[in-house]
């Protein structure tokens, strides 16, 4: 293989797939970067066996083929040289050569033959989807999903996908990690078929996706695809493939409480502002955050043994008799972060049930579990 390339499309290369990048050698294959030629481009893969990303970028190809190279290795090399072209051609023995300008590397790569092929693509359900409208999807969601290893079923997002009307559907993200719950839906066209039941996308499956969504800038709509035991998403000269997780996620449903009649409404900048401030003073590990609701108003309290304490008073919209509760501040500013409107409303039945976090317009709903404090 020898091509010509651009030292900024190179390095957008190497950057888009460096996040499945295996960064431990217990495969070395799985270190490097498979480079293939196609037509006047060249393809960058990498995998981490979960997760695959593939990206297409500007080449001229002097003699085609393939190379396998480490990422680390090329990304530090290549960051170091000035703007222009590089060149890179495989040597023997799996030997490569970079030169661009007067510099000239020689590294050692692996057989391409070695490394990973893109799984097979035999999808059953397929939708186009706004890419604005996927973003906002997930990054009203992923804040709730979990990092326990243990229970690895809540580290995923699970995606629905049912029927709104003869030609469009709908697309439901759930996220939860045992503590608090988020969804939130959109319209999407198009689906050959849905899958009410859900898949279950690993949570970093999904980071990838949404840096694809947020710096892709090409026209059309994403594609997602629903095969056997894999998701792919496609967009301009993106490819991103995942494995699912196996496994049944929890019945979410039984965690949305009902008949909450202790409504409370107020500008969600000073829920916000209060919350920040008053969870200065909070334990470190739990972040919890007193709330005292009386007529007309809010005051958030913390205390922490080792540094003081802190309280603030916000106005409310509130009747009723008060009561007492307490959150995870940081559980509860990540749920306001997803609204879009400048009114917050919170929902509660009694002091020890969930909080309920809503905006319909939106298709958002969030639930987060109360706390001792």
């Amino acid at each position: 293989m020898k091509i010509k390339i651009d030292r900024k499309d190179l390095l957008a290369g190497i950057q888009r797939v460096h996040g499945v990048v295996e960064k431990k050698n217990t495969m070395p294959i799985l270190t490097h970067i498979l480079m293939n030629t196609q037509d006047q481009s060249v393809s960058f893969f990498a995998t981490d066996l979960e997760v695959g990303i593939q990206g297409h970028f500007p080449a001229e190809v002097i003699e085609a083929g393939s190379i396998t190279v480490s990422a680390r290795k090329l990304h530090e090399i290549v960051r170091e040289f000035q703007e222009g072209p590089v060149s890179i051609q495989s040597d023997t023995n799996y030997w490569i050569v970079i030169e661009s300008g007067k510099s000239r590397f020689r590294i050692v790569g692996l057989p391409p033959e070695e490394f990973p092929v893109v799984p097979p693509i035999n999808s059953e359900t397929s939708i186009e989807i706004n890419a604005t409208l996927f973003s906002s999807l997930i990054r009203r969601t992923l804040f709730a999903a979990g990092e326990n290893a243990a229970q690895y079923i809540l580290n995923g997002l699970l995606i629905q996908i049912e029927k709104n009307s003869e030609r469009n559907g709908l697309i439901r993200l759930i996220a939860t990690d045992g503590h608090r719950l988020a969804i939130t839906e959109g319209e999407v066209s198009g689906p050959n078929s849905f899958n009410e039941e859900g898949i279950i996308v690993p949570k970093k499956a999904i980071l990838e996706i949404k840096k694809a969504l947020d710096e892709g800038d090409v026209e059309g709509n994403p594609n997602l695809s629903i095969g056997d035991n894999l998701l792919v998403y496609r967009w301009g000269s993106v490819l991103i493939t995942s494995r699912l997780v196996e496994g049944d996620f929890p019945n979410y449903q039984k965690a949305i409480p009902v008949g909450n009649d202790k409504h409370v409404s107020m500008q969600k900048s000073d829920l916000e502002g209060a919350l920040r401030r008053v969870s200065v003073l909070a334990r470190e590990k739990t972040s919890a955050v007193k709330f005292s609701l009386e007529a007309g108003r809010i005051i958030l309290s913390a205390s922490n043994p080792e540094m003081g304490e802190a309280q603030e008073e916000i106005e409310a919209s509130f009747e009723g008799e008060g009561f007492v509760t307490g959150f995870n501040a940081r559980y509860l500013l990540d749920a306001l972060s997803a609204i879009t409107k400048e009114e917050a409303v919170l929902e509660f039945k009694q002091a020890d049930s969930p909080c309920l976090i809503k905006e319909k317009s939106e298709g958002f709903l969030s639930v987060i579990m109360p706390m001792r404090v």
